[in-house]
């Protein structure tokens, strides 16, 4: 089952605006999977809408848009132009301009999912950007990832490992890598997934769901977990 949610904190303002949760990870780690996965989950019970990363493209919003996720008025696509950390991180004005045209656009939106170009393991959204973060690594790229650390590993709010069905070809071990991204993450929690399989998804979309929830009926702080100093 997916990791319970803590607490609210009641002294911190729910925002008037959309929640906004920002996706990101290393090149070809299943972002966009796992974007594509949230909104088949979520869509029928809360308002999205997507903005995704790239660039020089727009591929992953035409990936979204002809797996037919949401509706192409829901995905806007942001062209970056340098390195993605900087876009979501130290200049984020494009990503906002985007959001807030989908914000403006579709004013009963719950929630935007904002899908970061390809990092590394330093990638973080600004607070300014996201009100809570998901970091994606996968197990092609071996059980030393999560003990090399990283601030997008160890301070997002889930982090996702993906493709655990390709562990006994790579020859990664499972037990090491949940043992290290606890040891890098503390309480955080973190989620071992398949997003290409039959699930597509779905524990980490009730973990999605539960936040977005939480924050509106409890009242609470719209991150999960407090941020690392």
């Amino acid at each position: 089952m997916p990791p319970d949610a803590q607490p609210r904190d009641a002294s911190c303002p729910v925002p008037a605006r959309p929640l906004r949760l920002g996706v990101g990870g290393p090149v070809g780690a299943g972002k966009t999977a796992l974007v594509a996965g949230l909104c088949r989950h979520l869509a029928d019970r809360l308002e999205m809408a997507v903005v995704t990363n790239d660039i020089y493209t727009t591929e992953d919003a035409e990936f979204l848009r002809q797996a037919g996720v949401l509706a192409d008025e829901r995905i806007r696509a942001v062209e970056t132009g340098c390195c993605p950390h900087t876009a979501i991180r130290d200049d984020i004005s494009a990503n906002l301009e985007a959001v807030e045209s989908l914000e403006a656009a579709l004013p009963a939106l719950d929630l935007v999912v904002i899908e970061s170009g390809g990092d590394n393991l330093t990638a973080t959204f600004s607070t300014a950007l996201v009100d809570a973060q998901i970091f994606v690594i996968d197990v092609a790229g071996g059980d030393k990832v999560p003990r090399k650390g990283g601030p997008g590993l160890i301070r997002a709010d889930l982090l996702v490992v993906n493709k655990v069905d390709l562990a006994p070809l790579v020859g990664a071990d499972l037990g090491v890598m949940a043992a290290d991204a606890h040891s890098q993450r503390g309480e955080r929690p973190v989620l071992f997934c398949s997003l290409a399989g039959a699930g597509d998804g779905f524990e980490v979309a009730s973990w999605v769901e539960r936040w977005v929830r939480s924050v509106r009926d409890v009242g609470g702080r719209p991150g999960l977990w407090p941020a690392a100093q």
